[in-house]
């Protein structure tokens, strides 16, 4: 699975599906650094499955993207200071523009999700049982509609391997006490409502998007992973959600979506998966761009 690259002064300890994680050189084998470099490869997953071929750019767009938000966050954006688990030290040439150099956090086992558009597996729910991850909603929506509020439906973190869960937010409190579940929750709910407005005013609607938070060695929380990336949110075009007249049409996102509509189609889930068709290889890689390109002008 690994394209992990060796690069001077810095020692590779783990690659996922799409990202490698190193740590400096001379950090004792079993003890924790101090910082990681966290390099975002062009590797592409769908239903757990890492594909072939990549998605040739796709570690950088979405790096350049999450620096790009981590910024608007910490005050560009003039709301209030969200702090991030970024550290400022230049990064190796070998993956610049792929790569970022982070403090390392003891990480919340709380996926933090904010739904503010009915869709996907909450739709799903929403047609059996009128609810979202638990959450009662108004009679009468369709898939992708607007919720009336924006709605923290939060998810455990499972050990590596293993599938994350929905977790209601009790649960939450008694994963990580009633305080901290409180912060996490408010802390999402804010970043959510600036980023859908910033993402409004550039044509888009942020419909749903998931963070991730850690505690530094003083207790405070930071933002972590990535952010706002089309790999942990789903962007839509606003002008097509608003005129389309189909689902698809609606609610076309700016992620891998194509790649996973092409591999459902093509693939029964048994065995190897199919080489990625050079056509799905480059619609893909476009909508990156594009939602770069148009959220950061």
């Amino acid at each position: 699975m690994s394209d992990a690259l060796e690069i001077p002064g810095w020692k590779h300890v783990y690659s996922g599906k799409v990202r490698d994680l190193y740590v400096p050189a001379d950090t004792p084998d079993g003890e924790s650094a101090e910082r990681m470099l966290v390099v975002a490869s062009d590797r592409v997953s769908a239903f757990d499955v890492v594909l072939s071929p990549g998605i040739p750019g796709k570690g950088e767009l979405l790096t350049t993207l999450s620096l790009w938000w981590f910024d608007q966050l910490a005050g560009a954006d003039g709301g209030e200071r969200v702090p991030n688990h970024l550290a400022s030290e230049e990064i190796p040439a070998e993956v610049a523009g792929r790569a970022m150099i982070v403090r390392s956090l003891d990480m919340l086992p709380v996926e933090c999700v904010v739904r503010g558009y009915l869709t996907g597996s909450g739709w799903a729910e929403y047609v059996e049982s009128g609810t979202v991850c638990g959450i009662p909603l108004p009679e009468g929506l369709q898939n992708g509609d607007r919720l009336p509020e924006p709605i923290y439906t939060p998810a455990y973190k499972a050990p590596m391997g293993e599938h994350d869960e929905n977790i209601s937010y009790a649960q939450t409190v008694d994963l990580v006490g009633e305080e901290r579940a409180a912060a996490l929750r408010d802390r999402s709910l804010e970043i959510y409502r600036r980023a859908a407005a910033a993402a409004e005013a550039k044509g888009l609607i942020l419909a749903d998007t998931k963070f991730e938070f850690g505690l530094d060695d003083e207790g405070v929380l930071r933002l972590a992973d990535e952010v706002l990336t089309s790999d942990s949110s789903r962007y839509w075009d606003a002008a097509s959600w608003q005129t389309g007249t189909t689902p698809a049409e609606r609610m076309a996102s700016f992620d891998k979506q194509i790649v996973r509509d092409w591999l459902a189609a093509n693939w029964d889930k048994q065995g190897e998966p199919p080489s990625l068709p050079a056509e799905i290889v480059e619609r893909t890689v476009a909508r990156y761009r594009e939602l770069l390109e148009r959220m950061t002008a």
